[in-house]
């Protein structure tokens, strides 16, 4: 592996796992849905030129809440591609940023977009009196972090059998 593959996030295909076809990795890959995650995968459109997208759930009404007092400006989104041929999923990171407007986000191209591998983490807490009964204590409570969206896609391609590389340039 060359350094390049290490900036990339290139994380080649385990040995002594057979290879799954297309179809089976999709499911394995949707598979990592859950209703607890603060992400999603979904079916990539057209226009994303893509198989798949994992991005949080900003607009999520469960979600809105939380996202909207982390005061997140940004969100992160990951597109895949498969490779058949070399047996890779192609992956491109993506940042957007969020405007606040009344408690309702407003997803816009950020002015100095981002591509290729991309990692960040953010946490916060809040402590507070509670209006109920004048106790103090944790309000509210968030952590978020690239890695808990590419970590379990990459731990689902592996398992499949497929590699995983990451793509600043050139084609998806």
């Amino acid at each position: 592996m060359s350094i390049l593959d290490w900036l990339s996030g290139a994380k080649p295909a385990p040995s002594g796992v057979a290879r799954e076809s297309v179809a089976k990795l999709r499911k394995r890959l949707m598979a990592v849905n859950r209703p607890t995650a603060p992400f999603k995968i979904r079916e990539a459109t057209k226009k994303e030129g893509c198989d798949l997208v994992a991005e949080w759930r900003i607009v999520d009404a469960k979600w809105i809440e939380i996202f909207a007092k982390a005061g997140i400006k940004r969100v992160f989104k990951v597109r895949m591609k498969f490779d058949e041929a070399k047996g890779e999923v192609r992956a491109v990171d993506e940042e957007w940023e969020v405007e606040w407007r009344a408690g309702v986000p407003t997803l816009s191209a950020a002015a100095s977009a981002s591509r290729g591998r991309k990692w960040e983490k953010s946490y916060e807490a809040v402590y507070a009196f509670r209006e109920e009964d004048l106790s103090f204590g944790k309000i509210y409570e968030y952590s978020f972090s690239t890695s808990e969206i590419k970590g379990p896609l990459i731990k689902a391609a592996h398992a499949g059998g497929w590699g995983w590389r990451g793509v600043a340039f050139g084609k998806l």
